[in-house]
């Protein structure tokens, strides 16, 4: 991945683009500054915790979709058993799709990642059990969209590849049916 954003383009979506960073960084902003000014254990739980599921369900349905054209949900079948679903534009679309848009997405998915795994680090050095629960609630739900996301973009590929298979596939067919047709 590119550490660079895209130059030359802006943003195609600057208000789901804005919307994608700022739950990431109101749930990352209110767990640090909480330990600061606030001296109830709930209320840090439940409003990090409340901050990290809009930022979950905003990428999920909203920014995933839009930035980077990828939808994914999970499903139990009647076997119980659970069934990955995934949605994604057509190539074309998907190739007319914002750099920078896309840039954000994926960077700011992984980077929220990686800083609550570093608040997990300091929880466990720390011996602090109920700021670990905190902190793997909200990376559960940051690795939830980072696997769904990534399940999604390889699907898509795969999806192309087996598209473009298939056109080549019928084109040579025809080809030779309309040569041994004329002979």
């Amino acid at each position: 991945m590119n550490l660079n954003p895209p130059q030359g383009e802006n943003y195609a979506h600057p208000q789901i683009c804005f919307f994608h960073v700022l739950f990431k960084g109101a749930a990352l902003a209110f767990y640090i500054l909480s330990a600061l000014f606030v001296n109830n254990f709930v209320i840090i739980f439940v409003i990090t915790v409340l901050l990290a599921a809009l930022d979950f369900w905003v990428v999920k349905n909203v920014s995933g979709r839009i930035l980077v054209g990828l939808r994914w949900w999970n499903e139990i079948n009647d076997d119980g058993e659970s069934v990955w679903k995934f949605e994604s534009l057509d190539q074309e679309s998907l190739d007319r799709m914002n750099k920078k848009d896309s840039w954000l997405f994926w960077w700011t998915l992984y980077l929220a990642a990686l800083v609550w795994i570093i608040f997990a680090i300091f929880s466990l050095i720390r011996l602090q059990a109920d700021y670990l629960l905190v902190v793997g609630v909200c990376l559960t739900l940051s690795i939830a969209n980072i696997i769904g996301f990534t399940k999604c973009r390889k699907d898509a590929k795969k999806q192309i590849q087996q598209f473009a298979t298939q056109t080549i596939t019928s084109r040579f067919s025809s080809t030779l049916q309309t040569a041994f047709s004329a002979v």
